[in-house]
């Protein structure tokens, strides 16, 4: 089958030297150069190069120019996998056996933003690996393949990411087999089922010390490294945070969240929270006394 694929974030990396790995038809690479909207933002061209792959470097999906090359290299089937913006169309219609998306959820549960993000700073338990055909809209289109993953306590940005992408690997290549063999499964579902996550502002990545301690914990590991980080703000300057943990203890029902109880170092803290204490293990630096309040 000769393969389109279009993407611009580290997960699309990760894609293309599995593709690279397997042998497969690659027949053209629409990415970036640049990109100020991704976090995780990798221009594939770099690998491209090393691998003797055409590749294409643009700033919308459904420009003129964008069209015309993936006319051009008449793929049987586009692999949409990291980019934000949707495919019309035209585009959609362009690949013989379509196009293939990939969201890091459980759909038809958890469509829109962020998904990673999201999963972790409200604590599920569970997420998934999805990819899907595309249609018009987002993450709305027939599953092809599915697998869930566990979401441990100790698991934080960056473990789940890993997570998700050794077992999305893996289901790209068996789809791929399955589409070469014409054995696809195609599992539909309705709009009306499931939710959509909302884009995340900055605001709610600002840590309130009247929140639980777990309800701290799972944002910090949500937005830790590769992502920007949780932050809090003191004496009107912003401070980011990296690493935390929980501290069980009898005797500080007394205590007022936002209330600094030890100072280890200056990247090292235990505050008072709303049902228990924080201890803040990496942070930028910030000069504290104990007894102060955040």
């Amino acid at each position: 089958m000769r393969i389109l694929l279009i993407g611009c974030v580290k997960s699309s990396e990760i894609f293309l030297k599995k593709l690279i790995e397997i042998n497969a038809d690659l027949v053209g690479v629409v990415t970036k150069s640049e990109s100020k909207f991704n976090a995780d933002f990798c221009d594939l061209g770099k690998l491209c190069r090393e691998h003797h792959i055409d590749y294409l470097h643009i700033q919308h999906i459904n420009d003129k120019e964008s069209k015309e090359y993936i006319k051009s290299k008449a793929p049987d089937l586009i692999l949409c996998l990291g980019w934000s913006q949707l495919l019309d169309e035209e585009v959609l219609h362009i690949p013989r056996c379509g196009c293939i998306g990939f969201h890091p959820a459980e759909l038809p549960f958890n469509r829109g933003r962020h998904p990673i993000i999201w999963a972790m700073a409200l604590g599920l338990r569970k997420t998934a690996s999805t990819l899907f055909m595309m249609d018009a809209k987002a993450d709305t289109g027939k599953v092809v393949s599915q697998k869930y993953i566990e979401i441990y306590d100790t698991d934080d940005a960056a473990t789940l990411y890993d997570k998700i992408m050794k077992a999305a690997v893996a289901q790209l290549e068996s789809v791929l087999t399955d589409f070469e063999k014409n054995t696809v499964q195609f599992v539909a579902h309705s709009e009306d089922e499931g939710n959509v996550w909302r884009k995340r502002g900055k605001e709610d990545g600002r840590i309130d010390w009247r929140m639980s301690g777990r309800s701290i914990y799972n944002l910090v590991r949500a937005l830790t490294r590769p992502y920007v980080g949780a932050h809090f703000v003191y004496q009107e300057k912003e401070y980011k945070v990296w690493k935390v943990r929980e501290i069980h203890r009898q005797g500080i029902e007394n205590i007022e969240p936002g209330k600094v109880v030890d100072v280890i170092s200056e990247n090292d803290f235990i505050v008072k929270v709303g049902d228990q204490l924080i201890e803040v293990l990496e942070c930028d630096s910030i000069q504290l006394k104990t007894g102060e309040y955040l």
